[in-house]
């Protein structure tokens, strides 16, 4: 290291991405406070992946699912279980957590959800074809029922 990369302070050397790194990390804790930091880049860059794969191909990676997952670790602190884990998705405090995604090739913006899973709260996260990313948490008692345990929501009927 030396004075094109990076700068003396206190006795050492300080690199600019070293400082770069630390200025992102405090962004990412501002806008996500209930965040583990180190899912965010991966996050990003599964989203920005899967977003520049459409915009080459056409096509649309398998990846929306695992990227809503993400999203509701970041934003809720939602705490994930083990792929394939049965009932639910997720836990966040005393709550399991479902979690469905809305991709930006689907026709409506719903999901099916199978009501006999074991979850308190449903996390509908939606990513638009812009692939601007949101989701609502609603309480599983807010939810209609549905005949043949198999409910179909439309994201207009979500509030959190």
């Amino acid at each position: 290291m030396n004075s094109d990369n990076a700068i003396w302070d206190d006795g050492e050397w300080v690199s600019w991405d070293e400082i770069n790194q630390q200025i992102q990390y405090k962004e990412w804790q501002a806008k996500y406070p209930n965040a583990d930091i180190s899912l965010i880049p991966i996050f990003e860059q599964l989203i920005e992946t899967a977003q520049e794969y459409f915009h080459v191909t056409g096509s649309h990676l398998q990846v929306y699912g695992d990227i809503g997952e993400l999203y509701g670790a970041i934003t809720h602190g939602i705490k994930l279980h083990k792929n394939y884990a049965q009932g639910s998705d997720g836990r966040l405090n005393d709550d399991f957590i479902e979690v469905k995604t809305i991709t930006p090739f689907k026709k409506e913006d719903t999901v099916s959800v199978n009501l006999t899973g074991h979850f308190s709260k449903l996390f509908v996260v939606k990513i638009n074809q812009d692939f601007e990313i949101c989701g609502r948490m609603v309480k599983r008692s807010d939810l209609p029922s549905a005949k043949n345990n198999i409910l179909k929501i439309h994201w207009k009927n979500l509030t959190d």
